[in-house]
């Protein structure tokens, strides 16, 4: 079992810019894939992006490619989210999750979910 706290959510207009952090501890953090998701009002639970436990392999969800990076510092147990070029689409509860299977997470079946952090970009 491993424990997430995301950070860095917020207010942001169209265009700009947001980091959000999911710090974890717990079991090694290195052993983990792990993966941000988002779930907008109405909506279902939709993948962003997941990145694989040595951070050499990446997924972007296709709404988001070419806007959205996420990366890993497994000797700090964190991981990030950068979000450049914010929509009002993009707005969202956020959620890091972790588990042992990349292709798990990739499905949205994880072990471990954080409690989410608001993005809201306006117009």
């Amino acid at each position: 079992q491993v424990q997430l706290v995301e950070s860095g959510g917020g207010l942001v207009q169209a265009g700009g810019s947001l980091r959000l952090s999911c710090a974890a501890s717990g079991r090694t953090f290195s052993n983990y894939a792990m993966g941000w998701f988002r779930q907008a009002p109405g909506k279902e639970r939709e993948i962003v992006a997941v990145i694989s436990w040595s951070g050499g392999s990446t997924y972007y969800a296709d709404s988001v490619k070419g806007r959205f990076t996420i990366s890993r510092e497994n000797a700090k147990n964190v991981v990030y989210l950068q979000m450049n070029s914010l929509k009002p689409e993009d707005s969202a509860v956020y959620y890091c999750a972790a588990d042992l299977s990349y292709n798990n997470l990739r499905v949205g079946f994880v072990s471990n979910w954080g409690q989410g952090t608001q993005v809201t970009v306006s117009s």
